[in-house]
């Protein structure tokens, strides 16, 4: 029992020093597959689209930078800007959203890359915290199971 819980504490250990030391590559990784479901949004049910539309709605956000993103994609150019892009959705029409100009009063102007990183930068110390309660659990149990070990052995030779 020790043995298996060391190796799930390494096993979640390296796991954490690996997310710290490559996080800027994850944050590069993330913005380069936003952009590619971007540019590859669509309006049938794409569960890259739909990440993309619950990503919007969600943190009030719109495109990978800010709105203007959605000028370079072929979405735009067919419907314009997405409406979980809008702000309220009574007062978004189509026409609105195919004009820039008009759609930056109608839509959230904020990218939605910063708005993610940040909100998951603010939630490691949440994350840490627990991750650091789960590990001296772990710790504990190890030692706990070390000396039930122990006390088993020694108690089999004085039975006999």
């Amino acid at each position: 029992y020790a043995m298996l819980l060391s190796l799930i504490f390494l096993i979640v250990l390296v796991a954490a020093i690996v997310g710290f030391v490559f996080r800027h590559e994850i944050k590069t990784n993330f913005e380069s597959n936003l952009n590619l479901a971007l540019r590859d949004y669509n309006v049938t049910a794409d569960r890259h689209s739909e990440a993309v539309d619950t990503i919007q709605r969600t943190l009030h956000c719109c495109g990978v930078q800010n709105y203007s993103d959605w000028e370079r994609t072929e979405y735009f150019t067919q419907r314009g800007i997405p409406r979980s892009c809008c702000k309220s959705q009574d007062d978004c029409s189509e026409e609105d959203l195919k004009d820039p100009s008009k759609a930056k009063l109608k839509v959230f102007v904020d990218g939605c890359f910063f708005l993610v990183t940040s909100t998951m930068e603010s939630k490691m110390s949440v994350v840490a915290g627990i991750s650091f309660g789960i590990a001296c659990f772990q710790l504990v149990g190890i030692i706990l199971a070390c000396c039930l070990s122990q006390y088993i052995t020694n108690n089999q030779y004085e039975m006999v």
